[in-house]
């Protein structure tokens, strides 16, 4: 019985340092691009990226580089992926350098480095955040809605 917990034991140590790999290279896999339907926008020199419904065309956005600040919008218990957002961002109360109109699920954008708020509304239902962009990693914002807002 010792022999096999000492087979054992290196076999899980290995399959648990594998983990990551592993999740890194589901999200690799190959994407149809028959579905893609994602194309790169620009608004007042600023650029971005919106969409993400279905696998294929949310992996496309996941896996683009270039954008500085990504925003997802979900609703419900299940974080199911939406569609429907209105999007605001400013770089200072009154100076607006991005609106975009039933926007997401997933935003990429691009914007100078800076402090920004970013206000996302669904169904009149408002959501915050004040968010510092550098050029170095891209700031990750996450807007959730309830499933009844």
């Amino acid at each position: 019985m010792k022999h096999i917990h000492a087979f054992l034991l290196p076999i899980a140590a290995v399959g648990l340092l594998m983990l990551p790999v592993m999740s890194m290279a589901a999200s690799l896999e190959p994407i149809d691009n028959a579905g893609v339907q994602v194309q790169r926008q620009e608004q007042n020199g600023i650029t971005y990226l919106s969409g993400g419904i279905g696998e294929d065309e949310s992996k496309a956005i996941q896996q683009t580089t270039g954008y500085n600040l990504h925003m997802t919008f979900s609703v419900g218990a299940e974080n199911k992926y939406i569609p429907d957002v209105d999007v605001l961002i400013q770089k200072a109360p009154g100076q607006t350098v991005l609106t975009l109109s039933q926007a997401g699920p997933l935003v990429y954008v691009q914007l100078p480095p800076g402090k920004y708020v970013v206000v996302a509304t669904r169904n009149g239902q408002e959501r915050r955040d004040t968010t510092d962009v550098g050029s170095d990693t891209a700031r990750n914002l996450v807007f959730h809605w309830n499933g009844d807002d």
